[in-house]
C-alpha cells in the first residue's frame, strides 16, 4: 500500500508541477500585465512550493515506512530538499534581485530555480516509470 502511495504522491507532485509551468504561469503572463502579473506570481509561488514540498514529505515518508532506500527514495529525497531550497532560499533572493533591480542577479537565480524544477521533473518521470 504504502509503495502505491509513493507513486500517487509523486504523480500528484508531477502533475501540479506540469500544470504550473505549462498552464498557470503562460496564461498568467499572457492575461495580466506585467505589475498583475508579478503580484499574483509572488502570491501563488509560496502555495506552489509548500504543496509540494509537503506532499514530496509524504511521499518519502512512504519510502522509509517501507525501507525503501533505493534511487527512488533518493530522488524524491531531492526533490524534497529542492523544494525547500527553492522555496525558503532561492524565492526570497530572486523576489529581492528583482525588487532591486538586480538583473543579472535576478536572471541568474530565476535560471538556476527553472533549471531545478526541470530536474525535479525528470526525478519525477524517473520515480514513476
Amino acid at each position: 500500500m504504502f509503495a502505491q502511495l509513493s507513486i500517487f504522491f509523486s504523480s500528484v507532485v508531477l502533475g501540479i508541477m506540469l500544470f504550473f509551468s505549462f498552464v498557470v504561469a503562460p496564461i498568467t503572463f499572457k492575461s495580466l500585465n506585467e505589475d498583475n502579473a508579478r503580484v499574483f506570481i509572488r502570491k501563488i509561488f509560496p502555495y506552489y512550493y509548500n504543496v509540494n514540498l509537503i506532499i514530496c514529505l509524504l511521499a518519502t515518508l512512504c519510502f522509509v515506512f517501507i525501507s525503501n532506500y533505493y534511487l527512488d527514495f533518493y530522488l524524491i529525497l531531492l526533490t524534497t530538499i529542492l523544494f525547500g531550497i527553492s522555496n525558503f532560499i532561492l524565492m526570497p533572493l530572486i523576489n529581492k534581485f528583482r525588487d532591486n533591480k538586480e538583473d543579472k542577479k535576478f536572471k541568474y537565480f530565476h535560471l538556476m530555480s527553472v533549471l531545478i524544477n526541470f530536474v525535479q521533473i525528470i526525478f519525477l518521470i524517473l520515480i514513476i516509470f
